[in-house]
């Protein structure tokens, strides 16, 4: 048989059962959503079934109100049906996959297994998404062919944005069973899979609260405040800038206390079980009900000044009461922030001397030699730990990936010289002459093995591609600071931006002129793609505006029509050039990360979490590398030439206009669709961002095999004056209502004219070069406004759009 999920259900309808619901209708799944019938109904309500389902729908409307949004698409939520335990139970007899996520009580859960028991079809997969109590406990009493279709299914919350799912074999899960649901979980819920043993909180939770207990241990002992502690754990070190203590405010103080105190319980042998138990001041902050974001306030909140203005305050661990917050100024992370690569920075700041750096040190080795011993208790390897704490706790480098970024040998040399004790098959693995935890040779990325204390093959999907294991590989063709051409097999190259957030500069434009010529002679496709971390990361957030700024102040109004020019220029010649291109777009795909795609590509290929957009219009321009026209061509070339000539303009003209003019992006790459960037019967959506490079790849070489041929340059049909002129009433309307400012009104009047064609008669088919001009024209004569150089400084300083 070909197993297949067609139908899934999900039991328990609370935040974390919400988001497996969502994630798994956002699959195609058809999903059976069921709770608890409330215990408080009155006699009138015990008969009305939506009294009977009022903590489902409570849940299911939580689902769909949370933000970030837990939906690709709220439309995806018509593939939910919700109901409850006691009059839906019967309805579990049909589904694929039941996945449990009920409250964290062995006797409930064993109950609840034991009638799942009685009506599952013989090949329904069942899992549970405890984070603590073993499987063997669960499932204890029930059949040996119920075992064999049961399993742990960890998800991180929120479950579409965390990319981690650990898995978690009970002692008779078939293996059939176990590569089915790790393919599904990859491929069709996009999930990064760690295999983890049956151990209590598993892997991510396991290393990532003891690694937490002992900094908010060491805060007291040492005496730093929240503010130095989260400068040092943030992005100096790889970490995000929510770092340790706005994290916590983020998961839920009750929920992390919930977490370590579970290790404390169940892990009796632990040598580091000591950090598992709650500072006072913590443990005080959980009785008081300051519990994180949730409550407005945790380690972090913000109140009101006696001017009304907002200040940002921070716990005081000595005294358990609120501070201002005063930004940390600390030597190891100014020097941190000065250095060019990853391990520089990192370096920078555990071995340096001031007080944060004999902190981070104290705490990062601590952290190292837990790590190295929890294998194999918790997991087989290192790139288990690695992998779980990167896509569970957004951290740019795993452990043992950090460990080698310190140096392994000079840090354990250090580590033994504090007293510390190293781990012997660590010791054992440097005295081999192995100084590193993983190595790149002939194109694949190697781990070091405990058990066979030998390097083994890192395990990738068959689609995932590495593009730091090609480029270790000396697989880089030409590069400079700002992008790299990278040769991925086959004769197909990926253009990779690295600049900060890969914004586009002047550095990158040239290089894609230079990317032409090398693949019309070198090349059968090219991929545009990189793999930057983050969550949801960064394809390209858009032009480098302190560039474009210098350009504005300095009045430099040649310089800026010739850049524009030479990014037009140089996407149109990839785009016409007799070579198959591909854009791999993930994150933020803003502005001119969005145009490289509309203009350059024949085809997107997006991750599922894509915020992309023409969102120009926030810093007071409009896009001029090509995006007002391709978005133009993008709905007018989508539709078969006899449609084209029959069809009614204005119609595509306005969702055209509105997308630009009101700088609209997209929240998942299904939302892509609907605003136009992407179409479904031309590009399409890949789950998992870590195949994205790959399934990319896959489609030039399918391109290529069928005979690939450039698209040819056709004149573009146009609304001209007619599309103005209706774009027109509208904008004084909002004018009016206060919608718009009167910056606003005329940057978006203008942007009508763009995409309009100019003074031209309706349905009048123009040179796509026309457009191009009337873009770089409107964007100069904005760069001459100072309500624009406002709005580009006010981005640059705050992250924020000013509406002025």
């Amino acid at each position: 048989m070909v197993r297949k999920i067609s139908k899934a259900a999900v039991i328990g309808s609370g935040i974390m059962g919400g988001g497996i619901a969502a994630l798994l209708a956002g699959a195609g799944v058809k999903v059976l959503l069921l709770d608890i019938v409330p215990f408080d109904l009155t006699d009138d309500e015990k008969n009305d079934p939506a009294a009977r389902n009022r903590i489902v729908k409570a849940g299911m409307d939580g689902a769909l109100m949370a933000q970030p949004p837990l939906f690709y698409n709220k439309k995806d939520a018509g593939l939910i049906d919700i109901g409850n335990l006691t009059d839906d139970f019967d309805k579990l007899a049909d589904c694929d996959w039941i996945c449990e996520v009920v409250v964290e009580n062995l006797k409930i859960k064993q109950e609840l297994f034991k009638r799942i028991e009685g009506i599952r079809k013989p090949t329904c997969i069942v899992s549970s998404n405890t984070s603590g109590i073993p499987l063997k406990a669960m499932s204890e009493g029930l059949s040996p062919e119920f075992k064999t279709h049961f399993l742990g299914t960890h998800f991180f919350n929120p479950v579409r944005w965390m990319h981690l799912l650990e898995l978690i074999p009970g002692e008779e899960t078939a293996p059939e069973v176990l590569r089915f649901i790790e393919r599904f979980g990859e491929i069709n819920l996009g999930k990064g899979i760690v295999w983890a043993k049956d151990t209590p909180n598993f892997i991510g939770n396991r290393i990532g609260i003891q690694g937490m207990g002992k900094i908010m241990q060491e805060v007291v002992k040492q005496g730093l405040t929240l503010a130095e502690v989260d400068a040092l754990f943030g992005p100096a070190m790889g970490r995000p800038s929510s770092a340790i203590f706005g994290t916590a405010d983020l998961v839920g103080l009750d929920t992390m206390a919930h977490v370590m105190e579970n290790s404390y319980d169940l892990c009796p042998d632990d040598e580091e079980r000591a950090t598992h138990v709650l500072p006072d001041f913590v443990t005080k902050m959980v009785e008081k009900g300051w519990l994180g974001n949730k409550t407005k306030g945790g380690f972090f909140k913000k109140v009101k000044n006696a001017d009304g203005k907002k200040v940002k305050m921070m716990l005081d661990p000595a005294t358990c009461e609120y501070v201002e917050f005063v930004k940390a100024d600390l030597p190891c992370i100014t020097a941190a922030k000065a250095a060019a690569t990853p391990a520089e920075k990192i370096k920078a700041i555990v071995y340096g001397d001031d007080k944060g750096a004999r902190f981070a040190w104290d705490c990062s080795a601590n952290g190292l030699i837990y790590a190295a011993n929890r294998i194999p208790e918790i997991a087989a390897s290192v790139v288990e730990i690695d992998n779980a704490m990167k896509w569970g706790y957004a951290v740019e480098t795993g452990p043992f990936e950090t460990w080698d970024l310190v140096g392994v040998k000079e840090s354990v040399a250090r580590m033994e010289a504090d007293g510390l004790a190293v781990p012997e098959k660590v010791k054992a693995m440097l005295a081999a002459g192995n100084d590193s935890f993983y190595k790149v040779e002939g194109g694949r990325q190697y781990f070091y093995d405990f058990t066979t204390e030998s390097y083994q093959p890192v395990k990738f999907s068959d689609t995932a591609l590495s593009l730091a294991t090609c480029k270790a590989d000396g697989k880089v063709v030409k590069s400079c600071p700002s992008v790299s051409l990278v040769d991925i097999g086959d004769d197909i190259f990926c253009v990779e931006f690295t600049t900060k957030m890969n914004a586009l500069n002047r550095e990158i434009i040239e290089f894609m002129g230079d990317v032409k010529e090398f693949a019309l002679e070198n090349a059968a496709g090219i991929v545009i793609g990189n793999q930057a971390g983050g969550m949801p990361g960064a394809f390209s957030a858009g032009a480098d505006l302190d560039y474009v700024l210098g350009l504005c102040k300095g009045k430099k109004y040649a310089e800026m029509d010739e850049f524009l020019s030479l990014a037009q220029n140089g996407i149109k010649d990839i785009r016409y050039a007799n070579v198959p291109v591909v854009a791999a777009p993930y994150g933020m795909t803003l502005g001119g990360g969005c145009e490289v795609c509309l203009g350059a590509a024949d085809k997107i290929v997006g991750a599922a979490d894509l915020m992309m957009g023409l969102v120009e219009m926030g810093v007071g321009l409009l896009p001029a590398g090509g995006g007002c026209t391709n978005l133009w061509k993008k709905f007018v070339f989508s539709l078969p030439d006899p449609v084209q000539k029959d069809t009614d303009l204005s119609k595509l003209f306005v969702p055209v206009f509105m997308a630009i003019g009101m700088a609209k992006y997209s929240m998942s790459a299904k939302q892509s669709f609907s605003l136009g960037h992407m179409h479904p019967w031309a590009d399409r959506i890949v789950m998992n961002r870590d195949l994205l490079i790959g399934e990319a790849k896959k489609e030039v070489l399918a391109m290529v095999d069928a005979g690939y041929a450039p698209p040819v340059k056709k004149p573009v049909p146009v609304m001209g004056e007619a599309g103005t002129g209706m774009i027109h009433a509208q904008i004084f309307n909002m004018l009016k209502g206060g919608f718009l400012s009167d910056h606003d009104a005329l940057i978006a009047t203008r942007i009508a004219t763009v995409i309009s064609g100019g003074s031209v008669k309706e349905g009048t088919a123009i040179d796509e070069d026309v457009m191009y001009k009337l873009e770089r024209e409107a964007f100069i004569d904005f760069a001459k406004e100072e309500k624009t150089i406002a709005r580009i400084e006010h981005m640059l300083k705050k992250g924020a759009p000013l509406r002025n």
